[in-house]
């Protein structure tokens, strides 16, 4: 792939510009993006409504944060074999494997509830552990090329303008985090049973990775594919961690504390509006003489809010990254890691203290609106960990910080699914929003600028 064809090289900057850019790569690079947004749209469409979905089968709030931080697990270890198996077997073959694992871990969610409770060996095994058993197969897919992914950028970027790298990609994919959400809430309300409905949901994701997985297998030219030597093991990750930039630490405490009070509250933003506030939406809408009833159930609903959320995002990536260019990468990382942190809090109080003024439906638009700003800051983020690195280490540099961010994160969603169960839901989100204050506040205080931006 030539440096010209992947340059961000228009100073204009808006998502409009990303697709245009998007239909100008290679093959291989196109096939293997269409790839990640099948992918993606299949996974935002079913995994943010999966509390709501183990619940209905019959688990507990702790339950619920156990499935978290399971994900956590996941996304900490997964990267690191699937770089290995990738290394051994091929790029074209490893997405083909991927891509089958990810689509078996949807069928298993829908087909959990037909399963019912089984008995083995006098152990009742209920429903929603078929969830957790998805959920190992359908992250498979994102197991791959993480590290790949930021190293492309740097080297196909200038220094000076990664974060507006970084947002071309980003918001071409987080497309798919739109679409997702909104068409889930679509099709739930096709039935008034959330467990019905959400079926539905699954089967549309079944078709993605299908979908996804024979297109890549097919139109991917793997003749340039070459295979890399085996994981060296411990070591091989023990040397990346000691040679990790030491600009990044700052940054990668400040993160980590962000990404632990998240990861407390992320799963149960669903049940905040399915169950705490059993809130959907209703209004009529008159258009060309007619007039139509909307009515949405809280699932659905949620839905609409997560794609409300992700509008933002996408408006702000791009405009946040020019900014960037010119006062820094650590501004807008700081106004990111500033919105995750109260987001918390904005959402388990922030209707109370509405409640005089304005609706609860249009108050939580507004607060997944604002939420939206959080991704502002990702593209700048991005560019703040993988800037650094020296020619060549890229890819490392980048899993050996997710590596360990993600790792200390695990627990976080245990602890606040134990929180939301024996405490209540607005300690949890309280604590969560302590500890994301404390990781911004050090990042402010301690966190390196990147020195192309300076």
């Amino acid at each position: 792939m030539s440096q010209e064809q992947i340059t961000i090289e228009s100073e204009e900057s808006g998502p409009l510009d990303t697709f245009r850019q998007f239909f100008a790569l290679e093959q291989d690079v196109l096939v293997l993006s269409l790839s990640m947004f099948a992918f993606s749209l299949g996974f935002q469409m079913t995994n943010r409504f999966l509390p709501e979905y183990i619940v209905a089968l019959g688990a507990s709030g702790f339950v619920v944060g156990i499935f978290g931080t399971v994900g956590n697990i996941i996304s900490a270890v997964f990267p690191y074999p699937g770089g290995a198996i990738s290394d051994r077997i091929g790029s074209r073959y490893a997405l083909t494997v991927f891509g089958v694992v990810s689509t078996l871990g949807f069928g298993v969610w829908l087909i959990a509830p037909d399963l019912g409770a089984i008995t083995v060996v006098g152990i009742t095994i209920q429903p929603w552990i078929w969830i957790f058993v998805g959920l190992l197969l359908a992250q498979g897919w994102k197991s791959f090329g993480l590290g790949a992914t930021f190293a492309i950028v740097k080297q196909a970027t200038d220094p000076s303008r990664l974060a507006a790298g970084f947002a071309s990609t980003e918001t071409f994919r987080r497309t798919a985090f739109l679409i997702g959400p909104v068409l889930a809430a679509v099709l739930i309300g096709f039935h008034p049973e959330f467990t019905v409905s959400f079926r539905y949901v699954l089967l549309m994701a079944i078709v993605f990775g299908v979908i996804g997985t024979v297109a890549q297998h097919i139109l991917y030219d793997a003749s340039e594919d070459s295979m890399g030597d085996s994981f060296e093991g411990i070591e091989q990750i023990k040397d990346d961690l000691r040679e990790m930039p030491k600009p990044l630490r700052p940054l990668l405490v400040g993160d980590t504390l962000v990404r632990f009070a998240n990861g407390m509250v992320y799963v149960f933003f669903v049940l905040v509006i399915t169950q705490l506030y059993q809130v959907g939406f209703e209004t009529t809408i008159s258009l060309a003489g007619f007039s139509y009833g909307v009515d949405l159930s809280p699932e659905a609903f949620f839905g609409y809010l997560l794609g409300v959320e992700m509008f933002i995002a996408l408006v702000f990536m791009a405009p946040a990254a020019k900014v960037a260019e010119r006062v820094g990468l650590k501004p807008i990382v700081a106004l990111g890691f500033a919105v995750y942190a109260i987001f918390p809090v904005v959402l388990i109080s922030g209707p109370a203290v509405l409640a005089p003024v304005m609706p609860l439906s249009l108050t939580l638009i507004l607060i997944f609106a604002f939420s939206g700003l959080r991704f502002a800051g990702l593209p700048s983020h991005k560019a703040l960990i993988v800037g650094p690195a020296e020619k060549g280490t890229g890819g490392r540099v980048t899993g050996t910080y997710y590596l360990l961010r993600n790792t200390i994160v695990i627990p976080s969603a245990a602890l606040g699914g134990y929180l939301w169960e024996f405490v209540s839901p607005e300690i949890a989100f309280t604590i969560a929003a302590v500890i994301g204050v404390a990781g911004t506040g050090y990042f402010l205080a301690s966190g390196e600028e990147f020195e192309a931006y300076v």
